[in-house]
């Protein structure tokens, strides 16, 4: 399978949106129909400050059985695939604030776990959010979800990242065994969203990727 990387421009979410969304709802192995809802959110979240996106372009024949879904692919623009490429990958994320939902999530769950007001403003107030990171199924066990990271992490100015992720137990799935490799590390466990019956936890670690990363279990400090 031959993959590439393009960055993806805001300006033209209409033409890789949808794509993106199916892969992120075939990999979650969400209902049909969630994409409705999860577009509208991630549109939102294109206007935020410091919004980047990456996706991974595959043209291999394996993925013919895609390419109805990725139609709206098929156009001519400077980043765009060629007419038989489909989007197998996408990453996204934007700079932490503390007007923002995830923001409140984490500083209240920090404040439950006793942290400390300093400890709490050394985490969440300068941080990029890994929002969403995916594969498709028929693409996973490539690396191709650590280059998406890798590229959607270069250059950021930001002096951490930080996401949440599902609990699994012994961490044994393929984004844990990517978040440990890379140097994430705990920054707050079995937490509850609401609306949602699952423990997450919160990962983090310092920016740039090539810079040491704390202790695994160590809280994450700038």
């Amino acid at each position: 399978m031959s993959v590439r990387l393009v960055s993806l421009p805001a300006a033209d979410a209409h033409i890789w949106l949808d794509p993106a969304v199916y892969t992120y709802v075939t990999a979650m192995n969400y209902p049909r129909g969630t994409e409705h809802t999860r577009a509208a959110l991630w549109r939102d979240h294109i206007r935020r400050p410091g919004w980047s996106a990456v996706a991974a372009i595959s043209s291999a024949s394996a993925m013919d059985v895609l390419r109805p879904a990725y139609s709206r692919l098929h156009v001519h623009a400077p980043w765009a695939p060629g007419d038989r490429d489909v989007l197998v990958g996408v990453a996204y994320g934007y700079t932490g604030r503390p007007d923002q939902w995830w923001n409140r999530q984490l500083r209240n769950g920090l404040r439950q776990a006793g942290r400390t007001p300093a400890q709490i403003a050394a985490v969440a107030d300068d941080y990029f959010e890994l929002t969403e990171l995916h594969v498709h199924p028929m693409a996973q066990g490539r690396g191709i979800g650590e280059a998406l990271l890798t590229r959607l992490l270069a250059g950021r100015p930001e002096s951490a990242v930080l996401l949440s992720t599902p609990e699994v137990p012994g961490e044994e799935n393929r984004a844990w065994s990517l978040y440990r490799r890379l140097g994430f590390v705990d920054v707050l466990r079995d937490y509850g969203f609401a609306g949602d019956p699952r423990p997450f936890a919160f990962l983090g670690r310092r920016l740039p990727l090539s810079a040491s990363p704390v202790p695994r279990q160590s809280p994450l400090t700038r």
